[in-house]
């Protein structure tokens, strides 16, 4: 063998023992990074979570700024982390939901309701439980009592909600004084405000019923008043018949005012938003809708302050001789956040909507005027009457009950919307209503 062949060997041999020493350190730098929680060449790995939501700039303004405040700020303090919103109002947003869950590419966080809503979702494994950041350090204990257990499915729970609601009766104060009116307390006393509204040209009632969850208050509301609060929530379990002759003289009722000419020329072919703008725009004296709507009436920078000073709210009436409380209310825990269970990025989303629900808990006071489903210390911030009277009545209510079609399960949910618009179209008669409510509740789906 030559010289050469002999240095160029050990030369080879000197190579790859400094390669293999290299390879050596490497490891034991990524070790140590491990062992620190920060990934080798952090700086360089994104993740981005995929977020859909229902809180469009135009139609929810201090929602959306909350919204994007919340993101701006978790991007600032995780640099490594992008999130991506599609944003799309309330029905475009059920709608694309169902389309995604279809294919099993549902967002990697999303907005959900609770119970039967939900049920389908977490039946078919597309959300994940997310009990460990329920019992983490930002939210363990945070939440208001009653708040989680409607998002939990067998034990666990799959969604943390971020609002809670009651739905009262805002009305234009300024349009009562106008004709003499008073807040009405019993349902007779209602009646006559509607029909003095009417005669006067003056729309009584603010309606958009295309979307038919929003009729469905109205009709909650009158079975709560009339048939009384438990037949009204085993009617919707199941326990007890649609055909209870006080939720049937609950559906007459609708009809009643219907016939009065109690809501906004052409409401059922309106949405939720555009009867809502019948209300701000003073052609409706009163509009029923939950406490979400608070933002436009306090907080809302669009809204002329002319018009939020003019909001005022009622409870529902009580109906003679009705078995209802007038401090029972409709509404209840508000939408949640869900993470999907396939979800590429599933801990990171965790992570991030454990501190979406912390910050919004903080900020929807003040930056919002929503009020959230965690606790929150009011006591240490100016807030406008309005919201501190309904964050009061929500303490003082006797009972809330749960928007129906999302207590019901999927099916029974649909029947029931279709049969509050044709009911408020006049296409169904009360017993008919209550019938087919009765057939498809018995079908348990």
């Amino acid at each position: 063998m030559s010289k050469n062949k002999v240095v160029q060997g050990v030369l080879l041999t000197l190579v790859l023992m400094l390669v293999l020493a290299g390879c050596g350190g490497g490891n034991a730098n990524n070790a140590a990074n491990a062992s620190n929680g920060a990934p080798e060449n952090a700086a360089e790995q994104k993740v981005t979570i995929n977020m859909m939501h229902l809180w469009p700039a135009g139609l929810s303004a201090q929602q959306n700024k909350l919204v994007n405040q919340i993101i701006e700020q978790y991007e600032t303090d995780h640099p490594n982390v992008i999130i991506k919103e599609e944003v799309l109002d309330n029905e475009q947003y059920k709608n694309k939901l169902k389309v995604l869950s279809a294919s099993n590419e549902l967002p990697d966080v999303g907005i959900t309701w609770a119970a039967g809503f939900m049920e389908p979702y977490v039946k078919g494994g597309l959300f994940a439980a997310i009990d460990d950041i329920k019992e983490g350090a930002l939210l363990k204990d945070k939440f208001v009592a009653g708040t989680t257990e409607a998002y939990a499915i067998e034990g666990k729970t799959y969604a943390l909600p971020i609002e809670l609601n009651i739905s009262p009766i805002y009305y234009n104060k300024s349009l009562f004084e106008k004709y003499n009116l008073q807040v009405p307390v019993t349902y007779a006393d209602y009646k006559k405000v509607v029909r003095a509204l009417s005669e006067n040209g003056i729309a009584p009632i603010a309606l958009g019923n295309k979307d038919r969850w929003a009729g469905s208050l109205w009709y909650m509301y009158l079975a709560d008043r009339i048939a009384g609060n438990d037949t009204l929530k085993n009617a919707i379990a199941g326990s007890v018949s649609f055909d209870d002759p006080g939720l049937v003289q609950a559906a007459a009722e609708i009809q009643t005012l219907v016939d009065m000419n109690g809501f906004n020329k052409g409401f059922n072919g309106l949405s939720n938003d555009e009867g809502k703008s019948e209300f701000i725009n003073e052609k409706a004296a009163m509009y029923l809708m939950g406490t979400w709507e608070l933002p436009n009436f306090t907080t809302n920078p669009d809204i002329p302050q002319e018009f939020k000073d003019k909001v005022g709210f009622f409870k529902f009436p009580t109906v003679e001789d009705g078995k209802g409380n007038i401090n029972s209310w409709v509404g209840g825990p508000g939408v949640g956040l869900f993470v999907a269970e396939n979800s590429k990025v599933k801990e990171e989303a965790k992570a991030f909507v454990e501190y979406f629900v912390s910050k919004w808990g903080e900020d929807s006071v003040t930056t919002a005027g929503v009020i959230p489903a965690t606790k929150v210390d009011t006591t240490k911030t100016q807030l406008p009457q309005l919201y501190i009277d309904l964050l009061n009545e929500l303490n003082n209510a006797s009972s809330i009950t749960l928007f129906a079609d999302i207590q019901m399960k999927p099916n029974a949910a649909q029947v029931h919307l279709d049969m509050i618009q044709a009911l408020f179209g006049m296409a169904v008669t009360p017993d008919q209503f209550a019938a087919l409510h009765k057939e498809a509740i018995d079908k348990g789906n």
